[in-house]
C-alpha cells in the first residue's frame, strides 16, 4: 500500500553577532573598593585597641583589689605598718579614679598607672616569695654539700682510683660552701621579714650549681681501663710434636708390626693426648 511521505522543507539559519555590554548596579570602582578596604582595616584596628584598653583597665582594677587583700593577709608581716597604710590609701585613690576621671582613658594611661602601683607592690611580693622559697633551696644546697663530703670521705672501693689530693679539694669546696651558707643564714635570721633579704634564693642556687660543677668531675671520674692481656703464643714443643706424630702415621701404613712398635716408642712426650686418627687400625691383625 502506498503512503504519501511528507517532506519538510529545510530551515534556513542565519547567525548574527549580538553586542553585549555589562552593567553592574551598586558596584564600586577600584578606587572606591580600596578606600573601603582601608576603612575596614582601620575599624578592625580600632576595635583591637578598644579591647586592649579594656583589658588594661581591668588589670589595674584587679591589681587594686588583689593587692589590698594581700596587704591585710599574707603580706602583713612583709611590710611596715606605715608603708602598708600609705600603700592602701594609694590603692583607694586609684580605685576612685577608675570610676571617675579614669573611666574612659587610653591604653597608655592604664599601663602607666599599673606600673606606678607595681613599683610599690613588687618589693613586698619579692620579700614574700623569697621567704617561702628560701627553705627548700637551702635544703638542696645542704644535701649537695653532704653528698659530696660523704663521697670524698668514703672508703667505698669505687672511689679508690681517685687521688687523695683531689678528694681533699672536694672537701675544701664543701667546707667553703657550708661556711658561706652559715654566715648568710645567720645574718638573714636577724632581719625582720619586712627588711630587704640578704640571702637570696638565686644566690643559693648559684652556690649549689658551682659546687656541683667543681665536685662532679672529680668524684664521677671513671676508673682506668684494665690493660689487655696478650694472647699466649704456641709453645715450640707442641709445634715440634706434630712432625713425629705424622711420621708415626706414615710408618703405620708400611707394615702392621712396625706400626704397633712405632706408635708406642716414637710418640714424643709433648703429645699427651694423641688424635684419634693416630691410633693404629692394623694392630689386632698383627697379634
Amino acid at each position: 500500500m502506498e503512503t504519501d511521505a511528507k517532506v519538510e522543507p529545510k530551515k534556513k539559519v542565519t547567525k548574527t553577532s549580538v553586542p553585549v555590554s555589562e552593567v553592574i548596579y551598586g558596584g564600586l570602582s577600584a578606587a572606591d573598593l580600596q578606600k573601603a578596604v582601608e576603612k575596614e582595616f582601620e575599624m578592625a584596628l580600632q576595635d583591637r585597641v578598644m579591647e586592649e584598653t579594656k583589658d588594661k583597665k581591668n588589670a589595674v582594677e584587679a591589681y587594686v583589689y588583689e593587692m589590698r587583700n594581700k596587704l591585710l593577709d599574707k603580706y602583713h608581716e612583709f611590710v611596715t605598718e606605715s608603708e602598708r597604710d600609705q600603700f592602701i590609701a594609694r590603692l583607694q585613690e586609684v580605685e576612685d579614679w577608675l570610676y571617675e576621671d579614669g573611666e574612659d582613658e587610653t591604653k597608655g594611661v592604664y599601663v602607666a598607672k599599673l606600673e606606678e602601683l607595681k613599683k610599690q607592690g613588687d618589693p613586698i611580693e619579692a620579700r614574700y616569695k623569697e621567704h617561702t622559697e628560701r627553705g627548700s633551696v637551702i635544703d638542696q644546697l645542704i644535701y649537695c654539700i653532704n653528698s659530696y663530703r660523704e663521697a670524698a670521705m668514703s672508703n667505698d672501693p669505687k672511689f679508690d682510683h681517685i687521688d687523695l689530693a683531689e678528694k681533699q679539694k672536694v672537701l675544701s669546696e664543701c667546707v667553703e660552701a657550708e661556711a658561706w651558707l652559715r654566715e648568710k643564714k645567720q645574718h638573714q635570721d636577724t632581719l625582720p621579714k619586712h627588711a630587704t633579704p640578704v640571702l637570696l634564693s638565686a644566690d643559693v642556687r648559684k652556690k649549689a650549681e658551682a659546687l656541683d660543677r667543681f665536685c662532679r668531675p672529680i668524684m664521677m671520674k671513671p676508673k682506668p681501663a684494665k690493660p689487655a692481656t696478650p694472647e699466649a703464643a704456641p709453645s715450640p714443643a707442641s709445634s715440634q710434636g706434630g712432625e713425629p706424630q705424622s711420621q708415626g702415621a706414615d710408618n703405620s701404613n708400611s707394615s702392621s708390626a712396625q706400626s704397633a712398635s712405632a706408635s708406642e716408642t716414637e710418640v714424643p712426650p709433648a703429645a699427651e693426648e694423641p688424635m684419634e686418627t693416630d691410633k693404629p687400625e692394623s694392630a689386632p691383625n698383627a697379634a
